[in-house]
């Protein structure tokens, strides 16, 4: 993994995370417990700050940043899909963010939500608690059911064991 600091700020991770060794992470980054980040990731909390709860798993070539002086914030127990982009955004516990999906500037994903594969959440936009917003701008058009919830713990809890199974990853070659 390739880990910077800049000036006095360093990332923070979790020694029960696992960062893969071409993911980038830059500055004031603080990833808890049990997070997966995928290769190609970079978090760059060059002049902001980005904060990532437990248990989260960012997936391949996804792109955390901030604002100057602001925050991304990332919950726990969530999902960003491959290629995702979370910029000064802030994305609630056990959300969803599909593969490819954008979450701008200040806006914010709610608590088990679900925001669709090549989605904009537009700057300052606000997606509920418990929603499904797909398109681009990303409208709700639907409710998050139990089995759904109930199908993404377990998808949920495969990424948790990454953390630990891709600690024992041996390189090939």
């Amino acid at each position: 993994m390739a880990l910077f600091s800049l000036g006095d700020r360093t990332p923070k991770i979790d020694e029960s995370s696992y960062i893969a060794e071409s993911a980038t992470v830059i500055g004031n980054v603080h990833i808890g417990k049990k997070v997966w980040v995928g290769p190609g990731a970079t978090l760059r909390g060059d002049y902001g700050e980005i904060f990532v709860g437990d248990f989260t798993a960012i997936e391949e070539n996804c792109v955390l940043h901030a604002r100057p002086g602001e925050r991304c914030e990332i919950g726990d127990h969530v999902t960003i899909g491959h290629g995702s982009i979370i910029h000064t955004g802030k994305v609630g516990n056990w959300a969803v963010i599909g593969m490819g999906a954008i979450v701008s500037d200040f806006a914010e994903v709610g608590k088990w939500s679900a925001v669709g594969e090549g989605a904009v959440v537009k700057n300052k936009d606000h997606i509920p608690d418990e929603a499904i917003a797909v398109g681009l701008p990303a409208k709700v058009i639907g409710k998050v059911s139990e089995e759904y919830k109930r199908l993404w713990t377990e998808y949920k809890e495969r990424y948790n064991n990454f953390a630990s199974e891709y600690k024992e990853i041996k390189k090939l070659s």
